[in-house]
């Protein structure tokens, strides 16, 4: 049977001898790919997490249609300790920022695979470079839309979160298939060359990797080196841990926040959306404003003569950001009347996609959530969500409802 291409590879990267750098091989990637491993699974187990802790099972809160969630997902979020979800969104996108460069380094290791001839040889290979498609694929879709996430920057039309949640099924299932096949090759590298060892020779000491006529990675006419692998190493490390320091400190806080010069939100106490971008405005937030509260109202003068209850309580964004500030108000549960249920949660907002959320039983019965008429002794701000918002130890800023129109306890 012909095979379905010519037997010589066409002109250019398609054939081995255009490969020429002498630090490309069996080992580099090994190494490069288990770090990497490392770090995409505390950025995939925090985003599933972090998809969990929307409590998407109840009301208004699904992501995704009901028959397309992952079960294991479905639970009631913790409300303690208070900083779980600042913790959970901090690792992941700083984690994430750290990965890129990994990522990158990895994909030029293993390049002279994209151009190998012939591309497939039986089906086993086929499906094996399929799932590498869809591995490389969903990675690069993934780090760009959360990058850009990161930044609060949206060029593109579809939903980030619905899309980034399908797009981390796609890649968790593809890494699981390409880690399966590959842990062979992985051992034997390490086994040949040591795990550590090639990363202790200096310039004049590092050589090429033998050559595998058949779709290896190690060049097959090698150039002389002009860096080592440890010099590449620590030049992915030093860009990695830069990415730290530039983008984690608006997840620490104090005076690292100043360092977080990649994060567009450094400030002590960041707003997300402004009253003006949802929509809200000074007269509907004004002295005709009441709380709905089941078949009750409460003007803000008797919400304020309510017993009040003061709280060091974060908030944090899925972006990474997070901020610890003390808020005054009034307890749910009290609020509640004795209710042992869920409490729906509807903005003034007009517009917005999270204009409602749902606070399960366990975040209404806790101490500590409040519907917050004050921060920091002060009145809420309009940006801040006056003239009440909800308060939550532990969840997502986006459920910390803001501009509070009405409860509705089950």
């Amino acid at each position: 049977m012909r095979a379905p291409w010519p037997e010589d590879p066409p002109p250019g990267p398609f054939r081995p001898s255009s490969w020429k750098s002498p630090l490309r091989g069996p080992w580099l990637t090994a190494f490069l790919g288990s770090i990497l491993l490392a770090l995409v699974t505390i950025v995939a187990v925090t985003g599933f997490l972090s998809h969990a802790a929307y409590n998407p099972s109840l009301g208004m809160n699904a992501i995704v249609p009901a028959e397309d969630d992952l079960g294991f997902l479905l639970f009631d979020w913790p409300t303690s300790p208070s900083w779980l979800y600042a913790l959970n969104q901090g690792l992941h996108v700083t984690v994430g920022f750290v990965a890129v460069p990994l990522l990158l380094a990895k994909l030029w290791s293993v390049i002279p695979r994209l151009f190998k001839w012939p591309p497939v040889v039986s089906p086993a290979e086929g499906i094996e470079r399929a799932a590498i498609a869809l591995l490389v694929g969903s990675a690069l879709f993934l780090f760009a839309t959360g990058v850009a996430n990161a930044q609060i920057y949206y060029p593109f039309r579809f939903n980030f979160v619905l899309a980034h949640y399908y797009a981390a099924i796609v890649f968790v299932a593809a890494l699981a298939l390409h880690v399966a096949v590959k842990t062979p090759v992985i051992l034997r590298a390490y086994r040949e060359r040591g795990v550590l060892k090639p990363l202790r020779d200096d310039l004049a000491h590092t050589e090429s990797e033998p050559h595998d006529p058949h779709g290896g990675l190690a060049p097959e006419a090698p150039d002389a080196p002009t860096i080592s692998r440890r010099g590449l190493v620590g030049a992915v490390g030093a860009a990695g841990a830069l990415l730290a320091v530039f983008v984690g400190g608006q997840s620490v806080g104090g005076p690292f926040r100043s360092l977080a010069l990649f994060a567009p939100r450094r400030q002590s106490f960041p707003v997300n959306k402004t009253a003006r971008s949802a929509g809200v405005t000074e007269e509907m937030t004004g002295d005709g404003w009441r709380l709905a509260v089941g078949d009750r109202s409460f003007t803000r003068d008797e919400l304020l003569a309510m017993p009040q209850h003061t709280e060091s309580l974060p908030i944090a964004c899925v972006e990474g950001w997070s901020t610890t500030q003390s808020w005054t108000g009034v307890r749910l549960r009290d609020l509640a009347g004795g209710s042992s249920g869920t409490c729906f949660v509807e903005s003034l907002q007009p517009r917005g996609s999270l204009r409602e959320a749902t606070l399960s039983a366990d975040q209404v019965a806790n101490e500590r959530s409040l519907l917050a008429l004050k921060v920091n002794g002060e009145d809420l701000s309009m940006d801040h969500g006056y003239p009440a918002r909800i308060i939550v130890p532990a969840l997502p800023g986006v459920h910390n409802t803001k501009w509070v129109k009405s409860l509705r306890f089950s």
